[in-house]
């Protein structure tokens, strides 16, 4: 008896510490999730909208780009479009996100990007650029197309490392690219496991058959906070299910239970003035897949809405161009069944079909359906080296702190001060940082042991020439002149007949040389990618001392820091309370 009493009291206190930590996520994250992270870009302000969610400033996560607001925008529900941000210099930009997370690989995370022009600059003229996660092509954002509609993209994919980033490139010289929000979801690692982990997955649509006058379903609906869109279509009928609640548990993708509350069946028999045409199937929609094939992922979710009579069943098959492709599929009262279909390429003339089998007395009906096509995702990373070596760079000179992301992903778009070799794992080959309006003493960057090139000149570098910058194996060029070097050139330089060496204009003759007061100003702003410096935004970031991730680690966690320790204080008082109560 009193080891039961023990047992259940002990359960007690593991059932409250577990509310308790996931209030506190909730309060941390908006949800029970990993990371939950929402980003106003261009606000000034947290905002929060209708459903819950909590919107941030993006100062913590980009530190380049201009705040501006649209004219047409509107803070009201659950969509953010009176801020933006704009980037009007360097062609490629990027906001950097820190997971925080140890389990990191072993999670795919919801990336959603949203854009609204509403004319913010005045020109009526929407731009068209590119967006990338990672390295990796996302999408085309055409808002010549959609100057005043919110536009959405979502990507899911697993991300190389504790950090993640977002960048948004231009593609036409006079076109500045822009962001209005940024939303990160963890996802719970069972789902879309039956995806390679080697794929991004592009969201196409993902529907839900509730009516076309219903708005979206969402978070707080949603935990993970995917869109869930009406489904609307000619023909279409929605019904109500009548379970009180249903079980979703058996959805290995997690569907939120609402999105079973209704269906979709079809009129068996449609009309027009000149025929009439009985049909007893159900056509999916494709929309938004290309006339190329492409890889999909789509998955179709069913729940009957009626507890049958024994005279009536429901039960249907999935086709695909007329081969059928699941087995029968007879939808639960009171719970939930999802089917897959994977590992096969469609386009959007592809016909995907719900074809009653011969003993079905009903039509087939529908509840949701998700659609997405998959895109390799590329691992390749800059040598971890150069990283190293560009983080204590932009440690040590503030001018270089703009720059991030991948320096040399994509090829197109390195970084404007880096040349890379074309390695399946890229090195940095030449620092080219002429005139940059470098200030201070020059750091060890020994690490990039690849460097042919380094132009430093035209700056105002002090302090002594560092002798490592002799033990640079493929070192070919060193261009130090024009700065405020002291003391001699070391023996490994000064001897090495491979190596060019300028070091004019400097204080190499024993003699003090007087240093400027403050740092010279930076050139003016460009939007040409060319060997002059790009100006700078009014702001920069602080990297970390050591280590390195690219786009080195801005510090996002800082608000969530407390919260991380008052959850470990918690957990501790509960786990003491179990031990002394068990």
């Amino acid at each position: 008896m009193t080891s039961n009493s023990s047992s259940s009291s002990g359960t007690t206190w593991l059932v409250w510490l577990s509310i308790v930590i996931c209030s506190l996520r909730l309060t941390q994250y908006n949800s029970c999730v990993a990371v939950f992270l929402s980003i106003d870009c261009g606000g000034s302000q947290t905002i929060k909208t209708t459903n819950s969610i909590t919107w941030v400033p993006d100062d913590d996560y980009i530190r380049t780009g201009v705040s501006r607001e649209t004219k047409f925008g509107s803070l009201d529900g659950s969509v953010l479009t009176t801020s933006l941000r704009s980037f009007p210099t360097l062609d490629k930009n990027c906001y950097n996100i820190n997971l925080d997370e140890d389990d990191h690989e072993d999670q795919r995370i919801l990336v959603r990007a949203t854009f609204f022009y509403g004319d913010y600059d005045g020109m009526d003229s929407p731009p068209t650029f590119d967006i990338y996660f990672d390295g990796n092509f996302w999408a085309t954002v055409n808002m010549s197309l959609n100057s005043n509609v919110h536009v959405g993209y979502e990507v899911m994919y697993f991300p190389k490392s504790k950090m993640t980033n977002i960048c948004l490139v231009r593609t036409y010289s006079d076109q500045n690219p822009f962001i209005n929000t940024l939303a990160i979801r963890s996802l719970d690692a069972t789902m879309y496991s039956r995806v390679d982990p080697k794929y991004a997955m592009l969201m196409v649509q993902r529907y839900t058959y509730s009516g076309s006058n219903t708005d979206a379903i969402r978070y707080p609906d949603d935990g993970y906070d995917r869109t869930w869109y009406p489904a609307r279509g000619v023909g279409l009928i929605t019904v109500s299910n009548e379970a009180s609640s249903i079980d979703v548990s058996s959805a290995e993708d997690k569907p939120p239970e609402i999105v079973f509350k209704t269906a979709a069946t079809f009129n068996q028999t449609t009309s027009t003035s000149s025929s009439t045409t009985t049909t007893t199937t159900m056509q999916l929609y494709t929309t938004g897949l290309t006339a190329t094939k492409v890889g999909i992922y789509m998955t179709i979710y069913f729940s009957e809405v009626t507890l049958l009579p024994s005279t009536e069943k429901r039960s249907f098959q999935v086709f695909i161009d007329g081969e059928a492709y699941s087995k029968p599929i007879i939808p639960p009262f009171g719970s939930s069944v999802q089917v897959y279909i994977a590992n096969i390429t469609a386009s959007y003339d592809t016909l995907i079909e719900l074809r009653p089998t011969p003993d079905s007395t009903l039509l087939p009906l529908i509840n949701a359906n998700e659609l997405y096509t998959l895109s390799q995702v590329s691992t390749l990373q800059t040598h971890p080296n150069d990283g190293e070596g560009l983080a204590t760079l932009q440690n040590q000179f503030e001018v270089l702190q703009m720059w991030s992301g991948d320096p040399c992903l994509p090829t197109k778009y390195t970084w404007e001060w880096v040349t890379c070799s074309s390695d399946s794992i890229p090195r940095v080959t030449a620092l080219n940082l002429s005139g940059y309006g470098l200030f201070g003493s020059l750091p060890d960057f020994s690490s990039m042991d690849a460097l042919v090139s380094i132009d430093l000149h035209n700056n105002t570098i002090y302090g002594p020439i560092l002798d490592f910058l002799g033990d640079l194996p493929k070192l070919t060029l060193l261009d130090l002149s024009e700065n405020k070097f002291n003391g001699s050139v070391p023996s490994t330089l000064s001897n090495n007949k491979k190596l060019k060496l300028l070091v004019t204009e400097n204080c190499l003759t024993g003699m003090s040389c007087p240093l400027p007061l403050v740092a010279p100003p930076p050139p003016p702003l460009s939007t040409e990618k060319t060997n002059s410096p790009p100006g700078l935004d009014s702001f920069f970031f602080q990297p970390p001392s050591s280590g390195f991730d690219f786009g080195y680690g801005f510090d996002n966690g800082s608000t969530n820091n407390l919260a991380n320790m008052i959850l470990a204080a918690i957990v501790q008082v509960f786990l003491l309370a179990f031990i002394f109560f068990a």
